[in-house]
C-alpha cells in the first residue's frame, strides 16, 4: 500500500496534466487567444481546478508544440504575428519540401498515386468551416489537409525526410490557422487541386513551383505580403 498510493498519485496529475493541455492546445488553436496574449498559469489553475504545477506541465508542452513562448521573467504567452519563426518556419519548408516532392514524383509507384488522389478527395470533400466550429478551421479539415501534404511527399521513400516534415508541419500550425483566418478569400482548393493534378502528372517543375507558392501565399498572410515570388520572405 505504501507504494501504490504515489503511484495513483503520479497518474492522476499526469491525466490532470494532459486535460489541461488538451484544452490549452484547443483554445489557442480555435482563436480564444490572440497573438500576444499572456497565458497566466493562475488563471488557468483557477479555471480549470487544477494545481499551478499541473498547469506549468501543460504550458511545457505546448510551449514544446511552438504554440506557445516562455518569456524570460515574463511567464507564458501565445506567440505575435510578427515573430520571426513564421518566415523561418516557411524559409526551411520552401526550401525543404519542394524538393523532397520531386523527389516523390520520381520514385513514387501507381500506389502512392493512388493515395495521393485518395487524400485529395478527402481534402476536397471535408468542409474546414463547419458552423459549429467557428471562424477557424475545423480539426477534422486540419488532418485531411496534413495528410495530402504528407501523403503528396511520402512517395520520396526516405523516412528521415518525412520525419522533417512532420516537424516542420507541427511547428507551423498556428500560423497556417492564423494565416487562413486572415486571408480568406484565398483559393486553396484551387492550389490543392492543382497540386494534385501536377503530382499525378508526374510533372515535378509544376508541382515544387505550385508547392513552392503555396507555402509563401501562408507566410504572406502573417505580415501583409501579396507576392507571389517563392523567393520573397513576405
Amino acid at each position: 500500500m505504501t507504494q501504490t498510493a504515489p503511484t495513483s498519485a503520479s497518474s492522476g496529475k499526469q491525466m490532470l496534466s494532459e486535460q489541461v493541455y488538451a484544452h490549452l492546445r484547443h483554445a489557442i488553436m480555435r482563436g480564444n487567444y490572440a497573438p500576444g496574449d499572456a497565458l497566466k498559469p493562475q488563471d488557468l489553475a483557477k479555471e480549470q481546478g487544477v494545481s499551478l504545477a499541473v498547469v506549468r506541465e501543460a504550458l511545457v508542452r505546448v510551449v514544446g508544440e511552438g504554440l506557445a513562448d516562455r518569456l524570460p521573467n515574463r511567464g507564458f504567452a501565445v506567440p505575435a504575428f510578427s515573430d520571426r519563426r513564421w518566415q523561418e518556419i516557411a524559409e526551411a519548408r520552401r526550401t525543404v519540401e519542394p524538393v523532397v516532392l520531386r523527389m516523390s514524383i520520381e520514385r513514387g509507384d501507381v500506389d502512392w498515386e493512388a493515395r495521393v488522389r485518395a487524400a485529395h478527395h478527402r481534402l476536397a470533400r471535408t468542409p474546414p468551416y463547419p458552423p459549429e466550429e467557428g471562424e477557424y478551421y475545423s480539426d477534422a479539415w486540419s488532418e485531411a489537409h496534413r495528410s495530402f501534404h504528407r501523403t503528396l511527399l511520402e512517395g520520396c521513400g526516405n523516412p528521415i525526410l518525412l520525419e522533417t516534415f512532420d516537424r516542420m508541419w507541427t511547428a507551423s500550425e498556428l500560423a497556417r490557422r492564423w494565416s487562413a483566418h486572415r486571408n480568406p478569400d484565398r483559393d486553396g482548393i484551387d492550389e490543392h487541386r492543382r497540386l494534385e493534378e501536377a503530382a499525378v502528372a508526374r510533372d515535378a517543375d509544376t508541382a515544387a513551383e505550385v508547392l513552392a507558392q503555396h507555402l509563401t501565399r501562408t507566410a504572406a498572410a502573417l505580415t501583409g505580403s501579396t507576392s507571389d515570388d517563392p523567393a520573397r520572405e513576405g
